[in-house]
């Protein structure tokens, strides 16, 4: 997949994006989540191959670099703790949600408004956890293209086996 950005000169002023920065996102874009000791691991190579000085304490800042450049376009890596490993993940995320977004996903508009539904019983929740009951009775609450209880456990599957649910 190939992007390409158009920054304004006063932003390309205050913080200049070079090779190993660039490759650093194009890697990051085809895997779109990396755990952080891997992560770690690619920004040091980028820096080499690129012969750009490696500071191994210095990842935030270059995350930063490639994040202001990714600010025109909403979009932006992230940090996060898996809850049940303690591992740390970066992600590089859509923060837009607009037409051209939604068709960039493999869910239709109707599965991707479950899913929304799907979050909002689990923040909503006191234990951080929301059954299949409930999520299927999320059936009737739909909006968009109405969906049967057998397509909906369908798609809770498929939300595990992509892992965005876990079970």
């Amino acid at each position: 997949m190939y992007i390409c950005f158009f920054f304004s000169p006063i932003l390309q002023r205050k913080v200049t994006m070079n090779q190993a920065h660039q490759r650093f996102l194009q890697v990051l874009m085809s895997h779109g989540i990396l755990e952080a000791s891997v992560l770690r691991g690619l920004h040091r190579h980028c820096c080499e191959v690129h012969k750009v000085q490696y500071m191994h304490d210095k990842l935030d800042d270059f995350v930063s670099i490639i994040n202001k450049h990714l600010q025109p376009v909403f979009m932006q890596i992230r940090k996060g703790t898996d809850e049940n490993d303690g591992k740390k993940y970066y992600a590089l995320l859509n923060l837009a949600e607009n037409d051209v977004t939604k068709m960039a996903s493999d869910f239709g508009e109707n599965e991707l408004e479950l899913f929304r539904k799907t979050m909002d019983l689990i923040i909503d929740s006191d234990s951080g956890f929301a059954s299949s009951t409930n999520i299927l009775n999320l059936a009737d609450q739909l909006q968009t293209k109405k969906m049967k209880k057998k397509e909906i456990e369908q798609l809770l599957q498929q939300f595990v086996q992509d892992k965005w649910l876990i079970e």
